[in-house]
């Protein structure tokens, strides 16, 4: 009784600490769709030009993800966790000068190296809690991460908002109307220079995580001992000689590809299709939490559901059917009910990474670490689809850019769901 209550102790501080990450994950990561706004407005871009704050952030998981495996597999998870935090530290405080210089490629080149950390952290974070306990029940634990990770979602983009983006609408219109250069390039630095402080802040708190995080009793885990989900032996993983020969993970990495762009549309791109609708700045810079609070209620209900009263895989099925009516929907719609359709789109997103992972690296065995870079790799799809969006508004409109960039999104991943996953 005693050692089962010490493993059921181990446990729950094992997914307390892998929580605080993920925690960390939503903070950094949705504060996205606060910046694209405030970086369109200081730096006077475009809205193609402003979707490059996506393309930086996530196009680094594509160039460190597997470079991260290796050097996870030098320092192990739990180092090598500490030091993706103390990189994102550095990606921080790179936006003091660009604030300072009002320059928008250091802007970017500060959300490449949060995305170099974060990716560091994600190639240890996610197997570690697909492994931790059972396979078949991964994407519950994945799902009460993702409840970690959207609370601080929901959080970051207000708070972000509130400090960077206060009296957005007032600012934007004397910018607007200022004849005197002088006095437009004032006003711009001033609303630039707001962003020093937070960033700073963030700096300190995700150093001292690290400091925890590398003092934690946080155990190794042994990739080369995890099993399939079917229950059937490591075979699967022993007779092959190179991650190339899991179809279903490459067809994983590709789900996980089309989801993430198919996410950041729904959570950071709503904002500037809000804009598009005829929307207020002080409106849309809340948008991005709305997007979130669906997402945390997809949580929750995959918590409740899975894996007790539907698979991991067919409640993948539903969240892609949910996604392509909804984006359908959000074609045929504008004002507040358009928004909305957007925003509920965070409802079907929800369960995709939690169900996507654990499929893709069931059965990999000593290539789990690679396998779980090179879907991390997939994250760099919310760089790619939002300019794909971007690209299509200028020809198109926005209505049908919106639509061509998600539906085969939702399409593929329904495919995946149905037959994609299935180890061969």
């Amino acid at each position: 009784m005693q050692n089962s209550t010490a493993r059921n102790s181990n446990y729950l501080y094992q997914i307390s600490i892998i929580g605080l990450l993920f925690f960390i994950f939503g903070f950094v990561t949705w504060l996205n769709g606060t910046l694209i706004p405030f970086l369109k407005l200081a730096c006077q871009l475009d809205t193609l030009q402003a979707l490059f704050v996506t393309f930086a952030f996530y196009i680094s998981y594509f160039f460190l993800a597997i470079p991260s495996s290796r050097i996870l597999k030098s320092t192990g998870f739990k180092n090598g966790m500490a030091l993706g935090l103390l990189v994102m530290a550095l990606g921080c405080l790179i936006f003091i000068p660009a604030a300072n210089m009002r320059a928008f490629p250091l802007f970017l080149t500060g959300l490449f190296v949060q995305g170099m950390g974060l990716s560091l952290l994600q190639t240890a974070s996610n197997p570690y809690i697909s492994i931790i306990g059972p396979i078949e029940s991964a994407a519950q634990r994945i799902s009460i991460m993702g409840i970690c990770n959207k609370v601080a979602g929901i959080l970051s983009p207000l708070i972000l908002s509130s400090i960077v983006l206060k009296n957005a609408s007032a600012i934007e219109a004397q910018i607007a109307e200022a004849t005197d250069p002088v006095l437009k390039t004032d006003l711009l630095n001033e609303l630039a220079g707001r962003v020093v402080s937070p960033y700073m802040v963030m700096a300190a708190v995700l150093a001292l995580l690290a400091l925890m995080i590398r003092r934690s009793a946080l155990p190794e885990i042994d990739t080369n001992a995890e099993t399939p989900a079917d229950g059937a032996s490591s075979a699967l993983a022993a007779g092959r000689t190179s991650v190339w020969q899991f179809p279903h993970l490459l067809l994983g990495a590709l789900a996980i590809f089309l989801y993430v762009g198919a996410e950041v549309m729904a959570g950071d791109v709503i904002g500037i299709y809000g804009k598009s609708l005829g929307f207020s700045l002080d409106q849309t810079k809340y948008f991005t939490t709305f997007t979130l609070g669906s997402m945390l209620l997809g949580y929750v209900l995959s918590i409740i559901l899975i894996p007790k009263f539907i698979s991991q895989q067919r409640f993948l099925q539903y969240s892609a059917i949910l996604g392509i009516a909804l984006t359908t929907l959000t074609y045929f719609t504008t004002g507040s009910t358009a928004v909305m359709c957007i925003a509920l789109l965070g409802l079907a997103n929800a369960v995709m990474w939690p169900a996507i992972f654990p499929l893709a690296i069931n059965g990999l065995g000593r290539f789990t670490q690679i396998g779980s870079a090179l879907l991390v790799m997939g994250i760099a799809g919310g760089a790619l689809i939002p300019q794909l969006y971007g690209l299509l508004e200028k020809s198109a409109g926005y209505q049908t850019a919106f639509l061509a960039a998600m539906l085969p999104c939702y399409a593929y991943i329904l495919y995946y769901a149905v037959a994609g996953y299935k180890p061969r």
